[in-house]
C-alpha cells in the first residue's frame, strides 16, 4: 500500500525519483482524513508548515523541504513534536548565483525594456542615443549575505573585474584573500556599491533589512537585486525609492507578498524587473533538488540519518 504524504501539486519528477512509492494528498487545504493518514509532508512551493498543521497529523515523522530556506516551516514546532526537517543545501548555489548575475546584467543593460521596445512599432531604425545602460565591468558590487550562494556570486563577479564588498553576520576572513572581497558594514556597503545583491536567508535579523534608511544610503545610480526572500525588503520603501530617484533600478526574483497583487504599483514601473522566483530554476538543479527532497523523505520515514537535516533550533 502506498504511503500517504501531504504535498502541493507535485511534478512527475517526484513520482519518478520516488518510484511511485507515495500517494500524494493535497496539503492546502488538508482534510482531516488525509492528515490522519499522512506519514510525511513535502513542502514543495513554500507552503506554511506549522505546529497547528502538525498537530492535525500525528503520524507525520518528516517534513522534507524542496529548497534551502525554511522560513515557511516552524522548525522548532516540528522538532518539539519529534518531526525531523530536511532541506536541500548546496545543490542550488550555482544556479542561484547565475540568476543573480543575470539580474545584474538585465537591470544594468535595459534588457527587458529593450526587448519590449524592439518588439514595438516604435523601433523603426537604430538609434545609438537610447537606452544607455550602466557599465557592469569594473563597477562595485555589494553582496549582503556571504554564504554559499554569496560566495558563488563573488566568483562570477570577479570575471567582470568587479570590486566586491560583502556584509555578513560573521566576517569571512577565509574567503577575503582567495576571492579578493572586502568586508563592510551594511551602510558602508550600500553607500559604495553600484549594485547591491541580497543573497541572505530570511531570519528575524534580516526581515525588513532594507527600508527607507537603507535606500537613503544608496547611490542614486545604485541598483538593487533581491535573490533572497521578499520580506528582506520593505516593499513600500522600495516603491518609494524607485519612484523618487533614490535608486535607479531593481531586479526582484522574490517579492513581499509573493506574488504581488496584479494591481500592485511596482508592476507598473519600467525600472524594476520582476521574475517568478526562478533562482534555482535550471533543469539540472531542480532535478538535484528533487532527488535530495526524496532522499530526505525516505530516510526520515525509514529512521535513518537524513542526508541534509536542518539543525535543531
Amino acid at each position: 500500500m502506498s504511503e500517504v504524504i501531504l504535498a502541493d501539486t507535485m511534478p512527475d519528477l517526484f513520482d519518478e525519483l520516488s518510484n511511485g512509492r507515495f500517494e500524494v494528498r493535497p496539503l492546502e487545504p488538508a482534510s482531516d482524513v488525509d492528515c490522519a493518514k499522512a506519514v510525511a509532508v513535502v513542502a514543495y512551493s513554500h507552503p506554511v508548515v506549522d505546529g497547528r498543521l502538525l498537530d492535525r497529523c500525528p503520524g507525520v515523522r518528516i517534513v522534507s523541504n524542496h529548497g534551502v530556506g525554511v522560513d515557511h516551516i516552524d522548525v522548532a514546532a516540528a522538532q518539539q513534536r519529534g518531526v525531523r526537517v530536511g532541506n536541500t543545501p548546496g545543490c542550488l548555489d550555482a544556479a542561484t548565483a547565475d540568476m543573480t548575475m543575470a539580474m545584474i546584467l538585465s537591470v544594468a543593460r535595459n534588457i527587458v525594456i529593450g526587448d519590449h521596445f524592439a518588439r514595438s512599432p516604435k523601433f523603426t531604425h537604430y538609434d545609438p542615443s537610447i537606452l544607455i545602460g550602466q557599465e557592469v565591468t569594473g563597477s562595485t558590487l555589494g553582496i549582503v549575505g556571504m554564504g554559499r550562494i554569496g560566495v558563488e556570486v563573488a566568483r562570477r563577479a570577479r570575471a567582470f573585474d568587479m570590486k566586491i564588498l560583502y556584509h555578513n553576520r560573521n566576517r569571512r576572513p577565509d574567503i577575503e584573500d582567495s576571492l579578493g572581497v572586502q568586508f563592510a558594514t551594511l551602510n558602508d556597503l550600500l553607500g559604495r556599491s553600484d549594485f547591491v545583491t541580497l543573497n541572505c536567508p530570511l531570519t528575524e535579523e534580516t526581515h525588513g533589512l532594507i527600508g527607507p534608511a537603507q535606500f537613503q544610503q544608496m547611490k542614486p545610480s545604485g541598483m538593487l537585486i533581491n535573490m533572497a526572500r521578499g520580506p528582506v525588503i520593505q516593499t513600500d520603501a522600495l516603491y518609494a525609492a524607485l519612484t523618487t530617484g533614490q535608486i535607479t533600478a531593481a531586479g526582484l526574483d522574490v517579492t513581499d507578498p509573493e506574488p504581488l497583487p496584479r494591481d500592485h504599483p511596482l508592476l507598473r514601473l519600467d525600472n524594476v524587473i520582476v521574475a517568478p522566483h526562478l533562482g534555482s530554476a535550471s533543469n539540472v538543479t531542480r532535478r538535484r533538488m528533487m532527488q535530495i527532497t526524496v532522499d530526505n523523505l525516505i530516510a526520515g520515514l525509514e529512521g535513518r540519518p537524513l542526508p541534509h537535516e536542518v539543525a535543531p533550533v
